[in-house]
């Protein structure tokens, strides 16, 4: 009687006890749950199944990896639409990586910014205008010459096909005594030469077309350079803010040096990569200029600037470079050993500083996958065409040191380095592997 008096006191007890007696009792008793068309039993002593989204058909799985795809389609599609707009904006962030060092050297002997990226800016223009003043002269003689050098090509080229035609022709069979020369043959030799060519024709009546073509693109090159050069003097000016915006935008201290490192070691590999590579193209040049001058081909100063510039675009410019250097002495020397002197010459040196010297000097620390720097220009090339084949290596440089620091991308920045020695054999590797499985403690 006493205990009933207490529990009817106590109703919060009460229900306390009721709760934990149903508690329990729906832990020993089975769940049920419906997914689909199928029941699906839990087991007595673990918690309800959560309610979860049916499985996805495979189709859907793969929908990430197709929508990355279709990003990365559209993303060089539209690259290579707006190159107009890109191309200077790539430019010049190229080469605010190599001048923000001078900038910065300016800075720190009390300078402004806006007066040292001036004067960093004004003194790249003094000397890309006074090499194109020292180099105009030759090259406008050069183009005048074009239409007689290529009527003089088309001449050489056929005297060579006629050589060759008329050594391999069989002898025409004898007379009882003597050979007899046939009239029709001189009278098709004549009609021949008489008959008009349709590749001179061709070249005069396009001639106006090439010249309009030539305008345009003038005018359009300029707007761009225009562009690139103020767009390059802006950025060295306001570097300092935009790199301190950039580092702002990330919340923690560990990302954000992490970030900061990252834009100093692209600047710093950049800068390093175009100056060595541009002062071992400048000593390239003043060789191939003297070559030029002794073996007596016209303008030895604009062939010299002309391999500087073109040895940049790595594989495909020395190949133009020796084309070039070929046909010059083929309109400027009579038929021998003298027209192959020129080109040549170029490859040997090519040779030597591709093998030997550019090794040396770059290291292990610049050194780029061969593979990596050709598929780099083939794809900026037909992306931007000349521009694009200019900026190749750099970008490739910037790339790999963003590789370095991702995780994700490691994989990517062992394909691009170069310079490594070879890479273990399968076998090695697959040896590797069960002798370690093996001294593995077992227990």
């Amino acid at each position: 009687m006493q205990r009933a008096s207490r529990h009817a006191n106590c109703p919060i007890t009460t229900h306390r006890s009721v709760a934990v007696t149903n508690r329990r009792t729906v832990k020993q008793e089975p769940s049920f749950s419906v997914r689909g068309d199928e029941p699906v039993i839990a087991r007595a002593d673990s918690p309800r199944p959560v309610d979860a989204a049916p499985p996805r058909p495979a189709l859907f799985a793969a929908a990430p990896w197709a929508v990355q795809g279709l990003f990365w389609i559209a993303l060089i599609a539209f690259a290579k639409e707006a190159e107009p707009v890109l191309a200077p904006i790539v430019v010049a962030l190229t080469l605010a990586f190599l001048l923000s060092p001078a900038v910065q050297a300016l800075r720190r002997i009390g300078l402004h910014a806006a007066v040292a990226a001036a004067i960093v800016v004004v003194s790249m223009l003094a000397g890309l205008g006074l090499l194109t003043s020292t180099l105009a002269a030759p090259a406008a003689q050069w183009w005048e010459r074009t239409p007689v050098m290529v009527a003089q090509l088309i001449d050489r080229i056929d005297q060579l096909r006629a050589t060759v035609v008329r050594s391999a022709r069989p002898a025409p069979a004898a007379a009882v005594g003597n050979r007899i020369a046939r009239p029709s043959d001189a009278a098709a030799d004549a009609a021949k030469r008489a008959a008009p060519d349709p590749l001179r024709d061709q070249l005069a009546s396009e001639g106006v077309a090439l010249t309009g073509t030539l305008l345009k693109r003038t005018v359009s090159v300029s707007v761009s350079i225009a562009a690139t050069v103020i767009l390059l003097y802006f950025l060295l000016v306001s570097e300092p803010w935009i790199v301190s915006r950039t580092i702002e935008a990330f919340p923690r201290r560990r990302a954000r040096a992490r970030v900061l490192c990252l834009l100093r070691r692209a600047q710093r590999d950049i800068g390093l990569y175009i100056g060595t590579l541009g002062l071992i193209y400048s000593v390239v040049g003043a060789l191939t200029m003297v070559c030029m001058a002794a073996f007596g081909l016209p303008n030895p100063l604009l062939w010299g600037v002309v391999t500087v510039v073109l040895n940049f675009i790595p594989y495909i410019g020395p190949v133009v470079i020796a084309t070039l250097l070929l046909l010059a002495a083929l309109v400027s020397f009579e038929p021998g050993a003298a027209v192959l002197a020129p080109a040549g010459a170029f490859v040997l040196i090519h040779a030597i500083e591709s093998n030997f010297v550019s090794p040396w000097f770059m290291g292990q620390r610049l050194m780029l996958s061969p593979l990596s720097i050709f598929v780099s220009v083939l794809f900026w090339g037909w992306l931007w065409g000349m521009t694009g084949a200019l900026i190749a290596v750099p970008v490739l440089v910037g790339v790999r040191s963003l590789c370095k620091h991702s995780r994700r991308w490691r994989l990517l920045c062992v394909f691009l380095e170069g310079g490594r020695p070879g890479a273990p054999t399968l076998h090695s590797l697959l040896t590797r592997r069960t002798q370690r499985a093996r001294q593995r403690p077992t227990g």
